[in-house]
């Protein structure tokens, strides 16, 4: 196996691992109504966004610190957290993967379900409950 190919091997390894982990995050702290969108061949930004919603915007800021907490101890450190302070929408940019932790107002508002799903035959499978 050429050393690109061993690169790619675990870079991809590290992702699945990166998205359990997020997904047990999300699980953790209840986040509810929670998405998983594999935009691959869409963006160049990631390969998977989850969106979840939160109850209260300390309910949205704890779930946010729980994926980082489980991102840190699977060795992803966070590229960026926007959005701690108001904490009605957290994105929590983890490279190939990328979090949104929103209020539900926030999130009917957006619609980034919508937004990164349309045209798509698998709009019902992009929002298939994790």
């Amino acid at each position: 196996m050429s050393s690109t190919s061993q690169r790619k091997a675990k870079s991809a390894a590290l992702n699945e691992l990166l998205r359990k982990r997020v997904i047990d995050a999300l699980e953790e702290l209840k986040a509810k109504d929670v998405r998983e969108i594999d935009v691959r061949g869409k963006t160049s930004i990631a390969d998977i966004l989850f969106i979840a919603s939160g109850t209260s915007a300390r309910h949205v800021k704890s779930i946010a610190d729980e994926v980082i907490k489980f991102a840190k101890e699977a060795g992803v450190m966070p590229i960026g957290v926007e959005g701690q302070t108001e904490a009605e929408w957290v994105l929590v940019d983890l490279g190939d993967i990328i979090v949104h932790v929103m209020m539900p107002r926030i999130r009917e508002f957006y619609g980034l379900e919508r937004l990164w799903t349309v045209g798509d035959d698998g709009y019902e499978a992009a929002n298939a409950t994790v």
